[in-house]
């Protein structure tokens, strides 16, 4: 029996996966928004480190952008998820959607980014609209090889965040996901953070219908979203999105 091909050096490395927390910290966040942001995340980590044992052939990597008066990484480099720790987001300013994305998409080539890499996950937070002009650094982004692979998803904070811009980002409007109070803010980050655990998913699993199943603004029938125009490795199962409906009429943002 023939033996298992190994590297050089020893078995074969698992890839890394790269998974980016991107979030408005403008004035607007001020108070519960950015709280509810801190503790759930927070409260993420433990589930995202026991997914991650149970995929050995992927490296979770995260890191942390924030973006208001300009943008700064608050995770100079990527962290295991094992190391990771989530450092409390404050707000204050405006909100520079620009920067974000071209420090974003600084990081999205190779390299830094390793050509063995799974398709990175990126979710971005935000509650209002862009006081910048963040077109052309979008379509930048949205034009690097990775950018385009990337599983992108926005969670939209509050009734006055500006939803056509969210849905630029994703490319899919059923991946703009609606938070309009504290708890349901909530729900959407747990739900964003297992997008990390289906990025290895086999391609054999994605289902395209004969009307192109993955076109913005549609899913197929049985809610399983392929990401990347059907070509990158996984698919999101959007059955399991939390209701935004479930919610009290006077408890919102």
């Amino acid at each position: 029996m023939a033996e298992k091909l190994k590297r050089p050096g020893g078995e074969l490395a698992s890839r890394p996966l790269h998974f980016f927390w991107i979030v408005d910290c403008s004035g607007s966040m001020y108070g519960e928004k950015i709280g509810t942001v801190n503790h759930a995340i927070q409260s993420t980590i433990p589930d995202m480190v026991d997914a991650a044992e149970n995929n050995p052939n992927a490296q979770l990597l995260i890191r942390t952008l924030k973006f208001s008066t300009g943008a700064s990484w608050v995770t100079t480099t990527p962290v295991p998820v094992e190391d990771f720790a989530w450092d409390d987001l404050e707000a204050g300013g405006v909100t520079d959607l620009r920067k974000a994305f071209d420090l974003l998409a600084a990081q999205l080539t190779i390299p830094p980014m390793s050509d063995r890499a799974l398709p990175p996950v990126l979710v971005l937070l935000s509650d209002g609209q862009p006081t910048d002009d963040y077109k052309k650094s979008l379509d930048q982004l949205l034009h690097l090889p990775w950018g385009k692979k990337a599983v992108r998803i926005a969670i939209s904070i509050g009734q006055d965040a500006d939803d056509s811009v969210l849905t630029e980002f994703t490319g899919n409007r059923e991946l703009v996901l609606q938070a309009n109070n504290a708890a349901m803010l909530t729900k959407m980050i747990k739900w964003a953070s297992t997008a990390a655990s289906m990025v290895s998913a086999p391609a054999s699993r994605i289902k395209q219908d004969d009307k192109g199943a993955d076109r913005p603004g549609s899913a197929p029938a049985d809610g399983l979203l392929p990401q990347g125009g059907g070509k990158a490795p996984l698919v999101l199962d959007m059955n399991n999105i939390p209701n935004p409906d479930d919610i009290g009429e006077d408890d919102v943002w």
